[in-house]
Formats: C-alpha cells, sequence, structure tokens
C-alpha cells in the first residue's frame, strides 16, 4: 500500500517545504528579532517545569535531537499523547474533573490558549472553551463574571507553581460563545474570540454575540465580561497586537460564502494597557486590488504593494454581517478559514486554513500563510500546504500556530484522520512534534481531537497544548532548544 502523508510524518523523515519560511519565522532582511507568538506572554521569563503528575510518557526515553528533526514519535503506552524520544508529558487538566476553585468541573472543548508568567516564579494559563449551546460541560457562571446567562462558553485560568505543578484553575469569563482563539496583549491580558455570531432571542442567548473580550489572569473580575464592541461583530477566530502602534489585527472564520475578512483596529488610546480597547477606535477590513479572493494566489512569494484599507460600515453589524456590507464598487478581499494569527518582529502573519472550491473558493488549497508587513503595507504568501504543493507536506488544515525556541513555528492540525502538532524549520523542513493518541471513536473507524492553543512557557522550556476533545491540557518538556 502507498504510504500516506502522516504515514511518511509519523517516520519523522524531515521534508521540504513550500515558501519561504525562513521569512516566516522572521529571518527575512530587515526582520525584528522579538518575534512573539499570538498565545505566548511578554512578561520576564521564568522557568516552569512538568510537576509531578504521573502522567507521563515511559516509553519516550532519551535521544539527541537532529537536524531533521526529534526523532519517531514513540506510542504512548496509556493512550493519551505520542512524542519523541526525550520528551515528557503532564496532564495539567481534563474536562469533566473537577476545578480546584470549586466552581464546577472543567468545561469541554478546550481551544485557544496563552501563557503569562507570574510573581514568584509561576506561570498562569488562559484557556479558550468552544462551546456551543449543547455543550456537556459549560464554563461555570460566576458572578461577575458572566456576559449572558444563555452562553456556555468563556475561558478559564490555570495558575502553575514555579514546578510547574497546577496550584489553583478558575473562570476567567463565561456566558459567552464559541471561545475559539485569540491572542495576548503586550499589557499581558489575554484576547478571547467569540467565533459566532448570533442575536439575542437565537439559540438561548439573551445577548447578541460575537465579540472579543479582555480577560486579565491575575485578575479576571478586574476585566469583568464586557464585550469590546469596537472591533466588531463577526465570527471571529484569532488576534495580534502590534506592540509599538496598539493595533489589534483580527481574523475572521466564516463558514459560508461570502468567506471571512482580515481586519485591523485602530484604537483611540493606542498607547494600550488594560481596559483601554474599550475607548473605541476605527475597523477596517483589507482590500488586496483585484484579488476578491486570497485563495486564487497559490504561488508562495507572491506579493502585493500597497494593500488597501476600507472602513467598516457597520462594526456592530446591527443590519448586516460585516462580511455582507456595502465596502464600494471595488469590493472586499475575502478568504476562507481564516484562522491562526500571530506577530514575528514587524510582520503580522495569519492563515487560511483550507479553501475549497465545491465550498465556494476561488481555489483549493490545504492551506496558506500570508505575510503582512504594516510599514510597507505589503502582503506576502509565504507558505503553501498540502497536496497542491507537495504530495508529502503535513496537511490538513493547519489551525492554532505559535513560535517556538530555535525559531521553530508549531502547527496546530485540524483536519481528518489523526492529529498532531508538527515543527517547520527556518531551513524548509517539517516534522512531527506530537500525536493524539486519544481514539474517540472504534478500533474499527478511530477518531481524534484536533490540537489547539498551542503556546510556550515565557523562557522557552514547556510547550503548553490542548486537546479540543476530549479535552485535555498538557505541558510537554524536553530538548526544545
Amino acid at each position: 500500500m502507498e504510504a500516506t502523508r502522516r504515514q511518511i510524518l509519523a517516520g519523522a523523515g524531515a521534508i521540504a517545504f513550500a515558501g519561504a519560511v525562513a521569512e516566516l519565522l522572521g529571518n527575512a532582511p530587515g526582520a525584528a528579532s522579538d518575534g512573539t507568538a499570538a498565545g505566548s506572554g511578554t512578561e520576564p521569563a521564568t522557568r516552569t517545569g512538568t510537576g509531578t503528575d504521573t502522567d507521563t510518557n515511559p516509553a519516550a526515553g532519551t535521544a539527541a535531537r537532529t537536524d531533521t528533526g526529534y526523532g519517531p514519535l514513540v506510542p504512548d503506552p496509556r493512550g493519551l499523547l505520542d512524542l519523541p524520544a526525550g520528551f515528557r508529558y503532564t496532564v495539567l487538566s481534563r474536562t469533566g474533573t473537577p476545578m480546584r476553585s470549586g466552581e464546577g468541573p472543567v468545561p469541554s472543548h478546550c481551544d485557544g490558549m496563552g501563557a503569562f508568567a507570574a510573581p514568584g516564579g509561576g506561570l498562569r494559563l488562559v484557556r479558550n472553551h468552544e462551546n456551543k449551546p449543547t455543550a456537556e460541560f459549560p464554563v461555570p457562571h460566576v458572578p461577575g463574571l458572566v456576559y449572558d446567562r444563555g452562553g456556555r462558553g468563556g475561558c478559564t485560568v490555570l495558575d502553575l507553581g514555579p514546578g510547574g505543578a497546577v496550584t489553583g484553575e478558575r473562570v476567567g469569563i463565561a456566558g459567552t460563545a464559541y471561545n475559539c482563539s485569540g491572542g495576548p496583549t503586550p499589557w499581558g491580558t489575554w484576547l478571547t474570540c467569540e467565533e459566532n455570531e448570533d442575536r439575542a432571542g437565537t439559540n438561548g442567548y439573551e445577548e447578541d454575540h460575537g465579540f472579543v473580550f479582555e480577560v486579565d489572569p491575575a485578575d479576571p473580575h478586574r476585566t469583568g465580561a464586557v464585550p469590546l464592541t469596537a472591533l466588531g461583530r463577526f465570527q471571529h477566530e484569532a488576534v495580534a497586537v502590534d506592540p509599538r502602534t496598539g493595533i489589534v489585527y483580527e481574523t475572521e472564520d466564516a463558514f459560508e460564502r461570502p468567506f471571512g475578512l482580515f481586519y485591523r483596529f485602530l484604537p483611540h488610546r493606542p498607547g494600550g494597557g488594560t481596559g483601554s480597547l474599550r475607548a473605541g477606535g476605527l475597523l477596517q477590513a483589507l482590500r488586496v486590488p483585484g484579488v476578491p479572493d486570497l485563495s486564487a494566489v497559490a504561488e508562495p512569494g507572491t506579493r502585493f504593494d500597497r494593500v488597501e484599507w476600507v472602513t467598516v460600515p457597520d462594526p456592530g453589524a446591527r443590519r448586516t454581517p460585516v462580511r455582507l456590507q456595502d465596502f464600494g464598487p471595488r469590493g472586499i478581499t475575502h478568504a476562507q478559514k481564516l484562522e491562526g494569527c500571530y506577530r514575528t518582529g514587524r510582520y503580522v502573519h495569519f492563515v487560511s486554513s483550507f479553501a475549497r472550491s465545491r465550498e465556494g473558493s476561488a481555489a483549493d488549497h490545504s492551506g496558506q500563510v500570508w505575510r503582512y508587513d504594516p510599514e510597507h503595507r505589503s502582503l506576502t504568501l509565504v507558505v503553501v500546504f498540502g497536496p497542491a504543493a507537495d504530495t508529502a507536506l503535513p496537511g490538513e488544515s493547519p489551525d492554532n500556530i505559535c513560535l517556538a525556541p530555535g525559531g521553530r513555528l508549531m502547527v496546530c492540525e485540524d483536519g481528518d484522520g489523526a492529529q498532531h502538532v508538527y515543527a517547520l524549520t527556518p531551513a524548509g523542513t517539517v516534522f512531527p512534534v506530537a500525536r493524539n493518541a486519544q481514539n474517540t471513536g472504534t478500533a474499527a473507524q478511530p477518531a481524534y481531537g484536533e490540537f489547539s492553543g498551542v503556546t510556550f512557557s515565557p523562557d522557552g522550556t514547556t510547550m503548553y497544548v490542548n486537546c479540543y476533545a476530549p479535552g485535555t491540557t498538557f505541558a510537554v518538556t524536553g530538548p526544545w532548544a
């Protein structure tokens, strides 16, 4: 039988990647060296470990990393997480188990996540829960942290001690909907995004949804449950904040045609600080002249100079969804499955997980990564995933992404079949770092939940990642550098 792409990668062979990966990872000429990924804290580095949890992979012994990766993935006898030799995991939290705060069970559907340094050498993880109205374990409604009594989504906060052990677990915000991804702010808070735009009176909701909310990991009551309405009401996915200008870049993962847009928000208070985004600002959408659909661009390295930003007529989408509004006779630029968004140096990158012509896209691909240069107002297609570029490339559906120690890009896979976290190197190779071993199907028809929320401790010693379902939060240590 011919080997599949996943079977090839399971053997940890390094594979050439299509596109200028060095540029993607912040190594382009003129790129700054202070790359910060969505989901990474910006406070001073502190060391974290794996704690004392015994859920480790005993089959993963020790091995030196090579230029072609960390080696083959070792099957986990506990059936949780397959890792290369030399790496160990700790289970920090699992859906349905009691939170240490006593507020209720750990909610369902662990998704986007950010890591923030805490005083005394500890760490705080803010974790999204992409809960629908039918979620088995909703985010508990804690007084002062509830936006909508009909909402079952939100965020939880894990407190980790200096050794990496969980010392607390509590609600960060509740009563929201479909909290998918988000991103950190330069001032140490988390922006959580609702991937939903239901109106009050539908699906049991009492409030409109489709907003971004700010969560203070140290004291969630400080930020409360206040929608940042000026950032728009649409199917938000992820955000990246430029610390120099305060501009917030946003992706929209719309499920049907016309697909989502890429946005920027120009705040009235660009200096930032907790609560500053409530002061409002100007929301604009990206227009690439002559390109109504980014999926039509197939060649890595294609660059568009002097792209345009068009002011959104009605950010609150009071009558018409933003992507359907009138942007003038020249229209606006759409893209299917706009997901991850992060910053490296002076650039902002965003991901289109896939495009399918049968669903209305202009062309087919298994994932794109785009680079926006705010200084020159240029947009470049950096990487193309999947068989359209090379049948050996990983892929399907790159989703959450972050930068890792050594200049690698970590990519969460959200496709069919086996699910991996992949590493892309500046040299253009790709190899698997983790595989979800939790089979939620049957032996004859296995099924595996996607990875999400990948992020690193500020000092780079520990990777944190979620399994969406069954909801599991892992800490992974090893020879990352």
